[in-house]
């Protein structure tokens, strides 16, 4: 292991120009225009893989390409499967960003770059721990595979179905995830919960064409104002969603994780001020932790229809399609939620227009338990590199796969996030600390020799 540790800082130059190459594609998941992107980021990793010795397969999907190898050169020892993703989100509005996004700039110890932070530079991490000791110990202390995709961004749509249909392919004893933060500078965290999420649109459409507001207004519906009207009546004005039955399954955490979470250094003035805010909107009743990580949520990201052009057009509009998703919680299961969901909206659909509910996408929530063999070991690798006690904390968003790797493959899954709280993930000027960098692989080298006891 101390020669891998040496390895890592001896190369550090070398794997920040690896990170900055990788760093340079602009694989955008989302955009038809860059599935070619999208392709060449998986030929790269592939790429790197194979030249430590794995058996590296490209595995092409409907959309796109995703990367599976293994090293299987321990017998008898845990098998660890390594999760992460290299596409990344749009770029836009590129007006905001300092530097070109998908031309990497380093200011200091901060690289800027789209996906420097979710997910290219933390894939790295794990890419370059397991070159470490390679190149250093010509075997690995247990047997790794890893498992690569093109999709997370837009909800992982093949690996629902690949996961499963190769579960004997991917088995392991533990999966190691790194696509999330840390709870603070320096702070070594391990996430015990990942909300679940729940994609959908909703399509309004009154009359046959959009119409003159004078000749029609007043007797024509206005599918503006109705999809208006039914996005503003899934809150309450205490921020509780008025879908019945929508709360009946939430568990609440446990009196060990509130104390835990208690002793953390969240402080909610600071949290509000970063956010240019002096209020947190949200459920009433509820601490800022508590809305962030264990109450579910919903949220609109989108309202398009009708005119928003310049100066003035006098239209009703005939059509319009919202973008609605929600946070879900244990033991809140995707396809019941919208069902209800589905059907409030219909019930409160406005008179003189038709409503569509779609479901774009889905994942369920997760629960990790920091008493795992695999947890413990992480948690002495991180204490060890940051020189600080683990704290474990729940994390707002949404890892697809990891729900796969609890209820498909039944393995643990190991939950550490290198990236800081304000790395601007899915925002203009992106970042991701080199420090961070740096420890990550010796942290991940330390997980790899500690599993293997």
């Amino acid at each position: 292991m101390d020669a891998a540790l040496s390895y890592a800082r001896e190369h550090r130059a070398r794997f920040l120009d690896d990170l900055i190459d990788f760093l340079r594609i602009p694989s955008v998941s989302t955009a038809p225009e860059h599935a070619a992107d999208v392709a060449r980021a998986a030929q790269w990793t592939a790429r790197h893989l194979k030249t430590l010795g794995f058996a590296v397969r490209i595995e092409p999907t409907s959309r796109h390409p995703l990367v599976r190898a293994d090293w299987l050169g321990a017998p008898g020892r845990p098998t660890l499967l390594c999760y992460g993703h290299f596409d990344v989100q749009p770029a836009d509005p590129l007006g905001e960003w300092r530097h070109p996004p998908f031309e990497p700039a380093i200011d200091g110890d901060i690289v800027f770059a789209r996906g420097a932070s979710d997910d290219k530079g933390q894939v790295l991490i794990h890419i370059k721990a397991v070159e470490s000791i390679l190149r250093t110990a010509g075997t690995l202390p247990v047997n790794v595979k890893f498992l690569l995709e093109g999709e997370e961004e837009i909800g992982s749509p093949s690996l629902a179905t690949y996961v499963p249909r190769h579960r004997r392919a991917l088995r392991a004893d533990a999966a190691l995830v790194s696509d999330g933060t840390m709870f603070s500078p320096g702070l070594p965290t391990i996430t015990t919960g990942l909300r679940g999420m729940l994609y959908t649109e909703i399509e309004v459409s009154g009359a046959r064409r959009d119409l003159h507001s004078g000749q029609f207004g007043g007797a024509a519906p206005n599918a503006v104002a109705a999809a208006a009207q039914i996005v503003a009546g899934l809150k309450d004005r205490k921020g509780r969603i008025r879908i019945p039955g929508f709360y009946t399954r939430v568990r609440a955490p446990s009196p060990a994780e509130r104390a835990a979470w208690a002793r953390l250094p969240f402080d909610e003035a600071t949290f509000l001020r970063d956010l240019g805010t002096d209020v947190a909107p949200g459920e009433e009743g509820h601490g800022v932790l508590d809305r962030l990580w264990v109450r579910p949520t919903l949220d609109v990201h989108g309202i398009g229809g009708g005119f928003t052009g310049d100066g003035m057009k006098t239209v009703i509009p005939a059509r319009v399609v919202a973008k609605v998703s929600m946070r879900l919680v244990p033991d809140q299961r995707p396809e019941r939620i919208f069902l209800q969901y589905a059907r409030f909206v219909r019930r409160n659909c406005p008179p003189g227009v038709r409503v569509e509910v779609r479901r774009l996408g889905s994942a369920s929530p997760v629960d990790v338990s920091p008493d795992t063999p695999p947890v413990r070991a992480a948690a002495r690798a991180l204490q060890e590199v940051f020189g600080k006690p683990v704290v474990y904390a729940r994390e707002g968003g949404t890892i697809p796969v990891v729900a796969a790797f609890a209820h498909v493959l039944k393995v643990p899954t190991v939950l550490v996030g290198f990236g800081l709280p304000d790395d601007r993930p899915h925002a203009p000027n992106e970042k991701f600390a080199l420090t961070n960098f740096a420890s990550g692989i010796e942290a991940v080298i330390r997980f790899l020799h500690y599993l293997a006891e």
